[in-house]
């Protein structure tokens, strides 16, 4: 999912990645910047991955460590979505993430 995610947004395919976003999430992007998601994600500096570093799993919560983000999925009924990406480590700190839900 996440790799998908990535790609879409590499590739330029924001219609496929904004279908790959938790709904909270698309909602608050495209609260955020008065814009369908499409386009409101396209106006954003989403870092560049390298390939999956490493994927954490917690019951229906997920974090996946790539080469230059980190993004969180939740398992929805239609499977997992991104609920945060852009996201880098803080120390002692919460992620701070350029997309994310409310």
């Amino acid at each position: 999912m996440g790799a998908a995610f990535e790609a879409a947004v590499a590739t330029g395919d924001h219609v496929r990645a904004c279908r790959l976003l938790a709904p909270q999430t698309r909602q608050q992007l495209e609260q955020d910047e008065q814009k369908a998601c499409p386009t409101a994600l396209a106006s954003q500096d989403v870092p560049k991955t390298r390939g999956i570093q490493s994927v954490e799993a917690y019951g229906r919560q997920a974090m996946v460590r790539m080469a230059g983000d980190t993004l969180f999925l939740s398992l929805f009924h239609a499977g997992w979505k991104v609920v945060a990406a852009g996201c880098t480590a803080r120390p002692d700190q919460p992620y701070d993430c350029l997309i994310k839900g409310a």
